[in-house]
């Protein structure tokens, strides 16, 4: 397998045969032990729907910096609202990341348990139509991700419905991101510099622009610029944790383009799917293995590991 595999998603949720939807997860499974990626289509979410999100996230970026300021929690992790050009760094670089981004995360009454965590929803009030747009994305992707997280979950022995009520209140985050054109061909600072992800999985509309790249198991970068229907969707380092890496979560980057491409934005929108705050991820029985023994001896929750990894990549 030298290409990072692309599945049609229907053959899980609609399939033609019970044994395709079993080739389908084998399939699934089989590219995320080698690659950690995949591209999925097929996923039902209108091509309409994603050009007006992108159409309301691109006129925020374009708002002065200090109207985009007013919705910067300063000492919040960026957990809600804009962080600003020149903050989130790369796990170990020295460089910070070419980027500014919005953080959208999931509406929760106000009395529940979680509400210490996960912080209501900032809205711009420049661009009304934003919160309509963002949040519909984001209830399409939290659907989209549950039905990739049920096969997974066949894969590995699971019940289909495993990661359901582990993820329904979960503190996940769709992330509009801008990269603005860039001026100089001698910075030493990438768009996004090497990084694993933090969450469970992640789904990335708009890897249509180039410039994402993937580090296979060789060591070699793979460029993946999937089609405008294909969403990109990865594993994160909580799911590598609690399938004791049977899920590698792959390092990734998006790399500055060449020449005059480089004078042009771009933009992408991660879907970061974490579970509920309080699920402890402990290495799954059916992970380990005398070949794979548990590389994690003690367990940690989501809300504690997340909080790790937020004061390693310089937002807290």
């Amino acid at each position: 397998m030298n290409r990072i595999p692309t599945l049609d998603i229907r053959r899980f949720s609609q399939p033609a045969s019970a044994g395709d939807r079993d080739a389908f997860v084998a399939e699934l499974g089989a590219a995320y032990r080698e690659w950690g990626f995949a591209g999925i289509r097929g996923h039902g979410i209108p091509t309409a729907q994603i050009d007006a999100s992108y159409d309301v996230f691109k006129r925020f970026f374009g708002l002065p910096e200090a109207v985009k300021m007013q919705y910067h929690v300063a000492g919040s992790g960026g957990a809600r609202g804009y962080t600003p050009f020149g903050v989130e760094t790369a796990k170990d670089s020295k460089h910070f990341d070419l980027k500014e981004f919005w953080h959208v995360g999931r509406e929760i009454p106000r009395d529940s348990k979680y509400a210490d965590v996960m912080p209501p929803n900032l809205w711009p009030q420049e661009i009304p139509e934003f919160r309509e747009q963002a949040y519909g994305l984001y209830q399409s992707l939290d659907q989209l991700g549950s039905r990739v997280l049920s096969a997974l979950a066949l894969h590995i022995g699971l019940d289909e419905s495993y990661f359901a009520d582990k993820t329904n209140s979960g503190n996940s985050i769709l992330r509009p991101i801008h990269y603005p054109p860039i001026t100089s061909d001698d910075i030493p600072n990438e768009r996004a510099g090497a990084h694993e992800d933090i969450n469970l999985i992640t789904l990335l509309v708009g890897a249509s622009a180039e410039g994402l790249e993937v580090r296979s198991r060789k060591g070699e970068w793979v460029p993946f610029t999937a089609d405008a229907d294909t969403i990109v969707v990865n594993i994160g380092d909580m799911l590598q944790r609690l399938t004791n890496h049977v899920y590698p979560s792959t390092t990734h980057r998006v790399v500055n383009p060449p020449g005059e491409k480089a004078r042009q934005p771009r933009y992408s929108t991660p879907f970061f799917l974490h579970p509920n705050p309080d699920f402890l991820i402990d290495v799954l029985p059916s992970c380990v293995s005398g070949d794979n023994p548990s590389r994690y001896p003690e367990a940690i929750t989501a809300h504690g590991y997340l909080e790790e990894r937020l004061r390693e990549i310089k937002l807290k």
